[in-house]
């Protein structure tokens, strides 16, 4: 066997050359010095079909070619798990958050594509992840492929689905607007199935329309990506192999039996995982790929993320009467350096879905989009996470809402030091309390926190010295794992102010810095 690789093709010497031209249609006979020679295109599927063969000294195409689009550095287990998504076209992408599964499986697909294997994809995805992590993504590593992200109405999803474009991003729950579109679209025929921990309930609509877009309609490939597959029980791994993997033997084609392989029954209305449970799960999640955060050496010891969310339609109609009021101060000269952290303040308030009137009273504005994405981020999450919330309010709203099925805690400025006490221990030395929602001020020095992996800023504050102390938290003596922090953002003034505490800037003058683009904007 010999690689061509300015010719992209593997030649094999063969007394019977039809063992591959029989089942490799593009493979050819060519003639060399008299002798005849098997020229097979060095590609994923072709390659693939070579292994079946019994060809196993063939390498995987993707590490031999392709160049990384986007001049990054991949990490070791970025390029295992493009190599691994390019040569399945049904498979489970299972890495931790933080391990960059976006940039990873846009690479797979870039090479893919560029070896004529698959034209268009289609990324069904979270709405926090839709624009700040997909879209941007495309925009800053891959210039030559065009992006159109769906969303809007149903007709303007319609309209957008229409245009013509390489990668297409839908959120999750919007996939059944554009379902009947789907059936007429041979050309997208690779689907990104992100976060399919999402589809782990058989009986919901959201699952039977992705059943019918991956499985029904025109032949295509599946990818899932999760960190996180079984986030409640084994039993959720079901519905995503029925999605990803449907024709897999290894799957039982009934829930009951897949049950009973997973769970034990103790009474009559409960059931336990039995010992073997996650090998069970793993043997029929195949083929799938696992690198986590303690598995990349070549990480950053922090990895910090942007996840976006929306306003509710309350909170959009107060933070656009507060904008608009705040426009009008300014041209007033009413907001000045000695009351804008107030000011600014008031819009995180709304963003955060508690905010207060003049008399100091609390006023909820539903924020249930907000309150999901924590959620979805404490079951992506390798380890224990720590929800940063600067506001009272916002705080107890949230540790009432994650209490229905987490075991929360919560620290502010009024809980007692031996309350506090009780708290930190129980959370970093025993395994109780798997979410702590806090107020930062009150956490931000001496703790040793390393029982959490993960930290979430509910909202963004302005003091740097606080930020950068909570972050540190989990980033101390006895941390083994790469740790992630994540940022929630709605508005732009969050995003903003964000950005300055990453790069250790002061927040000051930025209210003011964004109500003067405003006036000068007109978009006031």
């Amino acid at each position: 066997m010999l690689i061509r690789k300015d010719k992209r093709a593997v030649i094999f010497k063969l007394r019977d050359p039809s063992k591959i031209t029989t089942v490799v249609p593009t493979a050819k006979v060519v003639m060399h010095k008299g002798q005849k020679l098997v020229a097979v295109p060095h590609r994923p599927d072709e390659t693939r079909v070579l292994h079946q063969l019994g060809f196993d000294n063939v390498p995987d195409p993707l590490p031999v070619y392709y160049g990384f689009s986007g001049g990054r550095t991949p990490f070791a287990a970025q390029v295992d798990t493009a190599r691994f998504a390019s040569m399945n076209s049904r498979c489970f992408i299972l890495n931790s958050m933080g391990l960059g599964k976006t940039l990873t499986v846009l690479w797979a697909y870039d090479y893919v594509r560029s070896v004529r294997q698959v034209r268009r994809v289609l990324v069904v995805c979270p709405l926090s992840t839709m624009e700040r992590t997909w879209a941007d993504e495309v925009f800053k590593n891959f210039p030559h492929l065009t992006t159109a992200v769906l969303y809007g109405s149903a007709e303007r999803r319609r309209k957008l689905l229409a245009q013509d474009a390489d990668i297409y991003v839908i959120n999750t729950d919007g996939l059944k607007t554009i379902e009947k579109d789907l059936a007429a679209r041979e050309d997208i025929d690779l689907i990104i199935l992100d976060e399919v921990a999402l589809y782990r309930n058989q009986g919901t609509e959201r699952w039977k329309v992705a059943d019918r877009v991956c499985n029904k309609q025109v032949p295509r490939r599946v990818w899932g990506l999760t960190g996180s597959p079984i986030p409640n029980a084994p039993t959720d791994a079901y519905a995503q192999c029925k999605l990803v993997v449907p024709t897999s033997p290894d799957v039982p084609k009934y829930f009951s039996k897949f049950r009973d392989l997973v769970m034990r029954q103790i009474s009559q209305f409960k059931w336990v995982p039995r010992e073997d449970a996650l090998e069970t799960v793993r043997r029929m999640m195949q083929p799938s790929i696992r690198y986590s955060l303690d598995d990349v050496l070549d990480l950053p010891e922090q990895i910090h993320t942007m996840r976006d969310v929306q306003l509710s339609p309350e909170q959009t109609k107060a933070y656009k009467e507060m904008l608009s009021q705040l426009v009008a101060e300014y041209a007033g000269g009413q907001i000045m350096a000695v009351n804008e952290a107030v000011k600014q303040s008031k819009l995180v308030q709304i963003a955060c879905g508690v905010a207060y009137d003049k008399a100091g009273d609390q006023v909820v504005i539903p924020a249930p989009q907000r309150i999901e994405l924590v959620r979805e981020l404490i079951e992506e999450s390798e380890g224990k996470v720590i929800v940063f919330v600067p506001l009272t309010g916002a705080l107890e709203h949230l540790r009432d809402d994650l209490a229905k099925d987490h075991d929360v805690e919560v620290i502010h400025g009024g809980t007692p030091k031996a309350e506090r006490d009780r708290i930190f221990h129980a959370f970093q030395n025993t395994p109780m309390v798997n979410v702590l929602v806090a107020n930062p001020a009150t956490m931000s020095h001496g703790l040793t926190l390393t029982a959490a992996t993960t930290i979430v800023w509910f909202a963004p504050i302005n003091s740097n010295e606080v930020y950068t102390q909570a972050c540190a938290r989990v980033r101390r003596p006895g941390q083994k794992r790469a740790t992630v922090i994540a940022h929630i953002a709605a508005t732009e003034i969050e995003r903003r102010m964000y950005r300055r505490l990453e790069n250790k800037e002061s927040t000051q003058n930025l209210l003011l810095d964004m109500m003067k683009e405003l006036m000068e904007n007109g978009s006031a």
